[in-house]
């Protein structure tokens, strides 16, 4: 998905709004923005925290080309890494807050999770099911029959 929200911006200042947020993002761990800013940072903040747990040279390049300020790459290839290097990915959150006064903009914070004071905490994994053994053809067959109903005969049915 490389098309991006336009924002009501311009291309120059769009880019430069979102490199700033993301920053800010990674800086303090919690910003709050309008939802379809937040929605937009969300997507770029994703990709540098892979960079970061990537922690190649290469990586790093591709970061510094993103977001500003070294103490934001020092955080990013290092804090961040170790703190999501078991997971896969979706590592920010969007937490709807409310209405903005003056233009009626729907507001929201934007976090990153499984860290400290989070708004809402994640919830513990769901228990999957115990995985049941695969049914030879014959055995589910006896039991699709054992369970079915009874048929009647064709030859009861006429004499009634």
């Amino acid at each position: 998905m490389t098309k991006m929200r336009k924002l009501n911006r311009p291309t120059g200042h769009r880019i430069s709004m979102l490199r700033t947020m993301v920053s800010q993002l990674v800086k303090h761990e919690r910003i709050e923005t309008t939802v379809a800013k937040a929605k937009e940072v969300r997507r770029l903040a994703d990709n540098m925290v892979q960079l970061g747990k990537e922690g190649t040279l290469c990586a790093a390049r591709r970061a510094a080309a993103f977001v500003r300020g070294d103490d934001v790459i020092h955080k990013l290839f290092t804090e961040l890494a170790y703190r999501y290097k078991d997971r896969a990915g979706g590592y920010t959150r969007v937490l709807r807050t409310r209405i903005r006064v003056g233009d009626a903009a729907p507001m929201a914070y934007i976090e990153f999770i499984d860290r400290e004071n989070e708004l809402r905490q994640s919830k513990p994994p769901a228990p999957q099911p115990p995985q049941r053994p695969a049914l030879d053809p014959w055995t589910r067959s006896q039991l699709s029959r054992s369970f079915a109903p009874p048929k009647q005969d064709k030859s009861e049915e006429s004499e009634d």
